[in-house]
């Protein structure tokens, strides 16, 4: 994995994390116990925290970054998909934001919300907890429960964290 101190802060991962090889890490990225930062994922913390909590999950290509004054805050056990972009947001615990989703500054996603691939949440706005946001701007249209995403909000960070276990123990050159 590459970690960068920027300036006096550096990245700090528990050891109880996964943090793939390919990833980057910048400044001030902390790494709770249980989460996973997957392959080509980008962290970048030079102007504000950075904070992935208790098996939170980053998912391959994702790039996450702070905005001055604006701590990004991965909720436990919230899932950041495939190439999704999170810049200066919050995302609740057990929340999804799916593959190719934009999260922009200051928005907050709602506890086991669901924002759909390639929506575009925008900044200052707020998907409420438990709904389903779709979209480019994303509207909050209706509950999780009874959706399509309803499977992937409750499923999505448990599958990562067998998969990161199986990488912390197999992953090796070939």
């Amino acid at each position: 994995m590459q970690h960068f101190r920027f300036e006096d802060r550096a990245p700090v991962v528990d050891p109880a994390a996964f943090v793939a090889p390919t990833a980057t890490l910048v400044g001030d990225v902390h790494v709770e116990a249980g989460a996973s930062v997957w392959f080509g994922a980008v962290l970048r913390a030079d102007v504000a925290p950075i904070v992935v909590r208790v098996g939170a999950v980053i998912l391959d290509g994702a790039v996450v970054y702070a905005s001055p004054g604006l701590t990004v805050d991965i909720g436990a056990g919230a899932t950041i998909g495939t190439r999704a972009v999170v810049r200066g947001a919050v995302v609740g615990e057990g929340a999804v934001v799916g593959t190719g989703a934009v999260v922009l500054d200051a928005a907050t996603i709602g506890a086991g919300a669901f924002v759909t691939g390639g929506a575009v949440v925008s900044a200052r706005s707020r998907v409420p907890a438990g709904y389903l946001a779709t979209g480019s701007p994303a509207v909050s249209k209706r509950p999780v429960a009874g959706s399509p995403g309803e499977i992937l909000v409750a499923t999505t960070a448990g599958e990562a964290a067998e998969l990161a276990d199986r990488h912390r123990r197999g992953l090796g050159r070939a």
